[in-house]
C-alpha cells in the first residue's frame, strides 16, 4: 500500500483514519503509525462548549506537525467521520460509546455503537479508496458463560459471548460486553455481505504504557494491586493480558498482512495473582500492595485464551508481563499516578 507524496519523489505507507483518537490503544496506535511513516486522520469528539479538549498529547507526538490531522467526529452522526476517511487507504476503528455514569441504557448504547460502525463502514465503501478496515473488539465478546471453576476449555475466535446470559446478570460490565458482542457480528456481517474486507482484533486485558493524559482503565484496574481499587481489579485464577505497544503492532500487522481476515485473538500472556503478587514485590518493593486474598475470583477465569491464528501469520509478541507492569508503573509515576 505505497503512495506518493505530494511531491512525488518519496513514497510512504498512505493515509489512514483511527476513530476515537484521545483512547488509550488509539493513540498509542498513532503514534506506532506516524513512526511508520503514515498519514494519520484522527478523529475525537466535539469539545465542550465550555472547556476546549487539550490534544497536544497528540499533537506534540513525533512526525505528527507533519502528517497528522485532526477531525471532529461522533459516532451518534456517522456522516461525520466522512471528511476524515476520504482518501485513506485503511480505517482502524477504535472508537466505541462508553456510559461510565449508566445514564443510558444497554440497548441505546449498543444501537449508537452499531449506527456508528455501520455508517463507517459504508463510508469506507463509499470512499473509493479504503483497501481494509481494522475493527478492535475486546476479550468482553468471548467471555466464557462459566465464571469461575476448572471445566472451561480453551478459548479461539470461534468462542462467542452469551448474550442472552450476560443480560441476565447484574454487573457493570454487562453492557459493555453486550454492546462490543452485537456491534462485532454486525461488522463482520455487513463486510461481508458488500465485499469490504475487515479484519477484527480482540485483545485480551492490555495493560502497559500510555501516551494519553488520564489514567486508562484497563491500567488502573490492572494496579489494583498497587491502587487498592479492589473492586475493579479483573484477576481471576488466570487472567489473559497483552502489552499496548504489541495490541497496536497487531493492528498495523493486520493491516498490512495480505491474507489476514476476520477475527484475531491477541493476547500474549496468562498470569496468575499469585504471579503478579511475585512480580511486584520482587521489581517494585517500594510499592504497598493490597491483600491479594481480598480479590482473588472477582472476574472471569480464561483457562486458555489462543492466539494461534495470529501467531500462524507471522505475528510476534514482543512483551511479558514484566515489561507490561514496567512500563504502566513507570508512566503512572511519570504522570503523578503513583
Amino acid at each position: 500500500m505505497m503512495e506518493q507524496t505530494a511531491a512525488g519523489d518519496e513514497k510512504y505507507p498512505g493515509k489512514v483514519c483511527v476513530t476515537g483518537g484521545t483512547g488509550f490503544l488509539a493513540s498509542w496506535l498513532i503514534k506506532k503509525l506516524l513512526c511508520r511513516g503514515y498519514y494519520v486522520n484522527a478523529t475525537v469528539r466535539s469539545h465542550s462548549p465550555d472547556k476546549k479538549k487539550d490534544l497536544s498529547f497528540l499533537t506534540s507526538l513525533p512526525q505528527a506537525k507533519e502528517r497528522l490531522r485532526i477531525f471532529i467526529a461522533d459516532l451518534g452522526d456517522p456522516q461525520s467521520f466522512k471528511a476524515a476517511i476520504e482518501g485513506s487507504v485503511g480505517v482502524f476503528h477504535v472508537a466505541h460509546p462508553i456510559d461510565l455514569l449508566g445514564t443510558e441504557t444497554v440497548e441505546k448504547i449498543t444501537e449508537k455503537s452499531i449506527k456508528g460502525t455501520l455508517g463507517i463502514l459504508q463510508l469506507c465503501i463509499d470512499s473509493g479508496t479504503v483497501k481494509r478496515v481494522v475493527y478492535t473488539s475486546s476479550v468482553a465478546t468471548i467471555f466464557p458463560k462459566e465464571f469461575s471453576g476448572d471445566d472451561g476449555g480453551e478459548l479461539d475466535e470461534e468462542s462467542w459471548c452469551d448474550v442472552d446470559f450476560m443480560k441476565k446478570l447484574n454487573f457493570p460490565g454487562a453492557g459493555y460486553c453486550i454492546s462490543k458482542t452485537v456491534t462485532e457480528r454486525a461488522a463482520l456481517e455487513f463486510s461481508e455481505k458488500h465485499g469490504l474486507e475487515l479484519v477484527t482484533v480482540v485483545p485480551s486485558w492490555i495493560h502497559g504504557p500510555f501516551v494519553c493524559p488520564n489514567l486508562p482503565g484497563s491500567v488502573h484496574s490492572s494496579l489494583g494491586l498497587i491502587f487498592g481499587n479492589e473492586n475493579q481489579i479483573k484477576y481471576g485464577k488466570i487472567t489473559p493480558m497483552v502489552h499496548t505497544d504489541d495490541t497496536a503492532e497487531a493492528h498495523i500487522y493486520l493491516f498490512e498482512h495480505p491474507n489476514a481476515k476476520g477475527r484475531y485473538i491477541c493476547s500474549a500472556v496468562e498470569v496468575t495473582i499469585e504471579e503478579l503478587v511475585d512480580l511486584l514485590r520482587s521489581r517494585h518493593p517500594d510499592l504497598k500492595l493490597v491483600n491479594p486474598e481480598s480479590v482473588v475470583n472477582r472476574a472471569a477465569n480464561f483457562k486458555g485464551l489462543s492466539s494461534k491464528k495470529l501467531l500462524e501469520i507471522g505475528f510476534k509478541y514482543k512483551y511479558g508481563i514484566a515489561e507490561m507492569f514496567d512500563d504502566a508503573i513507570r508512566c503512572c509515576k511519570k504522570n503523578g499516578w503513583l
